[in-house]
């Protein structure tokens, strides 16, 4: 800590500024002699009492609009300042690159005199037009700085000191800065410590924000290092060039983030591993730090944070490519590594995995009957991404450059399924093709065959496909030939299989037949991965555009039930990024169609976490039920709600909803059909 300057030493280095334009050589700290001679040449006297306006209240609320990210990402840290600056009554601020204060937070006397010298929200605290402050100067110089009373280059500000700290993109961009001001004789000597350390940890949430769905390396010399506060991360493009880092990871890979990407810098610069290999040990050791040895001869400890841009999740109008750096390979790629084998995959299965572990183990389980005569069934609500996974299955499989088929078993009128699948012979029937169909089953031939929503097949179409399985040939339709069939057969469907085979409304036969492996995926309300399925999705829909969700769209959006999950969920983020004015890249509510925007905002926020309720409250609250509409008169209405209820109360799970209602799932899963019947 150093020890500010007297007053009179700086009285008289101000005097020589004035006389002669330039500070006494070795009289004040290089910093602090630029500012002065900075405000100097701005055009600044020491005793100028005359202060820019602040910005209106309509200016100063679009600004806000505009600095969203900024401001939602710093105000965890402004309270957790303040609480530590709250007994000598200070203030925590923070300002834009342009130095205009973007808000403010004090009590107590002080903020009467500092109001007086506008240090309040909407005021501009630039060094042009405020002279030396610990804002402007922190800007100017791109560094944490202290500026303690008369150290101001205006006189009038001398009952002030502030320690400021700038805030950083992942690529060297100035984004802001964060201060802590008191009087001079409160002035805590911990707090340019303190405001430091606060702008870092908002630096490191805005690289994560401001890069969604990337690769991220974190990095520390030590490796239980990994995860705190002083790590340094790294963002990886999918081809293996840094496109950000946090200002621990310059320093210790010793590079300028100003210059990534001019030209691009890959990651074997430093490490003797490329992302891919890097991908294969996080597969094999996950939650374990990996010893990087650099080519320098030192040695970080690094973690993989896989991304879901990375992991590459596609429309389920377009099959998965295979990875670019195996197009030859059907199957996961085996990548090799130094010291060792490893076996990670890196086909379209591994590259719809997002995070969510229910999804992960689906995938694995597909991965192992890829090349079996095993038939794989998918079970999940409508919109899961029942699709996804299936021609995600087919691109990594054996069968990958032969034909993917796909039949929605539901979207077709009964007389004609069978015509479909089976095909038919040249005036088969009335209204038949003249030169007869193929048939889907023998288009398929050699490939995959998704029978998609299978579970709305009529039964007598099930008797005929259970032969047509059992036999591996099809006679089309008016004809007595049989062709023979090879295919890797997908069903996949909505419904419980195993409750509509009790209810009779499907062949216990034919479920088996399908039912080689079954994988159930979970709905969009269970998944763990949201925050990087969203960041995907945004690609997909906006490719090469760097596009995110404002925090609070993103917290309505997870706490949402998301009735048609992913296929609701994608429409909705199509039509708002469609709202999105060209120089906009954050999704906002004024993005969202009316009714969806008045559907989530309508929702009960959850209680504040710094005004907890008591004991006796939250018992009640948590014993009471949430009311969904006005009660039913009937019983089946009484009961329809009953279900309703517990499925809403328990966020759509079903196991909780039975166990509330005092009934078996299956029981459960009985009473939804009839609800969707």
């Amino acid at each position: 800590m150093r020890a500010p300057l007297q007053a009179l030493a700086l009285r008289t280095c101000r005097q020589h500024l004035l006389e002669h334009g330039v500070c006494p050589p070795g009289a004040l700290g290089e910093r602090l002699a630029r500012s002065w001679q900075r405000s100097l040449a701005a055009g600044l006297l020491p005793v100028a009492r005359a202060l820019p306006d602040p910005l209106g209240q309509t200016q100063l609320r679009d600004l806000r609009a505009s600095q969203h990210e900024l401001l939602a990402h710093a105000l965890p840290a402004m309270e957790y300042l303040f609480e530590q600056v709250r007994l000598a009554q200070g203030m925590v601020i923070l300002a834009d690159a342009g130095g205009t204060l973007l808000h403010t937070l004090g009590e107590g006397r002080f903020l009467s005199k500092a109001e007086r010298v506008a240090l309040s929200a909407g005021a501009t605290w630039h060094e042009a037009q405020r002279g030396t402050n610990a804002i402007g100067t922190a800007l100017a110089e791109g560094e944490a700085v202290e500026i303690q009373g008369a150290e101001h280059y205006l006189e009038h500000n001398a009952f002030l000191s502030c320690a400021a700290a700038p805030i950083a993109s992942g690529t060297g961009r100035l984004l802001g800065v964060l201060d802590i001001s008191a009087e001079h004789g409160r002035w805590n000597p911990y707090s340019l410590g303190l405001v430091n350390t606060a702008a870092r940890n908002v630096e490191n949430r805005l690289l994560c924000t401001l890069h969604p769905g990337q690769t991220r390396l974190h990095l520390h010399p030590r490796a239980e290092g990994i995860g705190s506060l002083g790590e340094g991360i790294v963002v990886v493009a999918d081809d293996g060039c840094l496109i950000a880092a946090n200002r621990s990871a310059c320093a210790w890979l010793r590079l300028d983030a100003r210059q990534l990407g001019t030209p691009p810098t890959r990651l074997e610069h430093w490490l003797p591993l490329d992302l891919a290999q890097l991908h294969a040990l996080h597969q094999r050791q996950p939650q374990q730090p990996l010893a990087l040895r650099l080519h320098d001869g030192r040695t970080l400890y690094g973690q993989l944070h896989p991304g879901a841009a990375a992991l590459g999740l596609r429309s389920p109008t377009r099959p998965p490519a295979l990875s670019p750096a195996v197009p030859n390979a059907p199957n996961a790629t085996m990548v090799g590594l130094p010291g060792g084998t490893a076996h990670a995959p890196t086909d379209a299965l591994a590259r719809l995995d997002s995070g969510d572990s229910g999804w992960r183990s689906a995938c694995a389980k597909v991965r192992r009957i890829l090349d079996k005569p095993i038939p794989l069934l998918i079970q999940g609500e409508s919109g899961v991404g029942k699709e996804w996974l299936a021609r995600a299955a087919h691109a990594s499989g054996p069968r990958h450059e032969r034909p993917f088929v796909a039949l929605n078993c539901a979207a077709l009128p009964e007389g004609l399924i069978e015509a479909e699948l089976f095909g038919h012979a040249p005036g088969a029937f009335t209204g038949a093709r003249r030169e007869g169909r193929t048939g889907l089953l023998r288009q398929a031939h050699g490939g995959t065959l998704l029978l998609d929503e299978i579970g709305d097949m009529p039964l007598a179409t099930q008797t005929r496909l259970l032969r047509v399985l059992q036999e591996r040939e099809v006679t089309p339709l008016g004809s007595h030939k049989a062709e023979p069939l090879d295919f890797f057969l997908i069903s996949a469907s909505h419904r419980p299989l195993r409750l509509e085979v009790e209810a009779g409304r499907f062949r216990a036969d034919l479920y088996w037949r399908i039912n080689g492996l079954m994988v159930e995926l979970p709905p969009l309300r269970q998944r763990s991965d949201f925050e990087a399925l969203s960041a995907t999705l945004l690609q997909g829909i906006e490719p090469g555009r760097t596009l995110a969700l404002s925090a609070a769209l993103l917290q309505a959006f997870k706490q949402y039930p998301w009735p048609g999950n992913l296929r609701q969920y994608a429409n909705v983020l199509r039509t708002a990024c469609a709202m999105l004015e060209p120089h906009e890249h954050t999704l906002d509510w004024q993005h969202l169609p009316d009714d969806l925007r008045a559907e989530l905002q309508a929702s009960p926020a959850p209680a504040p976490a710094h005004a907890p309720a008591s004991p006796a409250a939250a018992s009640a609250k948590a014993t009471a039920p949430t009311t969904l509409g006005p009660l039913p008169h009937s019983l089946i209405q009484l009961e329809q709600a009953a279900v309703q209820q517990a499925l809403h109360n328990s966020g759509g799970n079903v196991a909780q909803a039975a166990r509330t209602l005092g009934i078996s799932r299956q029981t459960l899963y009985r009473k939804l059909q009839g609800l969707r019947g």
